[in-house]
């Protein structure tokens, strides 16, 4: 069994419109084979929980406008550290890169077949680490090698 289209439809809508708020690391899995409950994920990330939220905001906007669907369950919305949409065909995991590294989603289904996502999502891959490491650069600037 794999993803239907309309469930292929959804993941690189809400993909784009992720990658329209800056997501980074944006991965889509076909999890149709391995669970009854949805066809797909899809993975997103950012350094903040601002933007978490804003990332989550636009997906649903996005696929309420677009394709005229709604979640049927939204988790995560207090804290924005880990927001969960449930659309039935597919699941959107927005996480703030803390989780997103801790959690590591992409190993529980890393056997499951990536779903091609649109350009701008797809160039994705990477920027949280490219994030951190501009972070961990601009914290130590003016810094000697004992911290002063």
């Amino acid at each position: 069994m794999t993803a239907t289209d309309r469930s292929i439809e959804l993941i690189k809508a809400a993909a784009q419109a992720a990658a329209d708020k800056l997501a980074h690391d944006i991965i889509a899995y076909d999890v149709s084979d391995v669970l009854s409950i949805t066809d797909a994920f899809l993975l997103a990330s950012a350094p903040n929980d601002r933007q978490v939220k804003s990332i989550v905001d636009e997906i649903e906007e996005h696929l309420l406008k677009e394709l005229g669907a709604k979640p049927v369950r939204r988790e995560g919305d207090r804290d924005a550290r880990w927001v969960l949409l449930d659309y039935v065909d597919i699941v959107v995991h927005v996480q703030h890169s803390e989780e997103r590294v801790y959690y590591a989603l992409e190993r529980l289904w890393k056997d499951c077949p990536e779903i091609e996502l649109p350009a701008d999502a797809a160039a994705t891959r990477g920027k949280g680490e490219e994030h951190a490491q501009a972070q961990a650069a601009e914290a130590g600037e003016g810094f000697d090698d004992a911290g002063r």
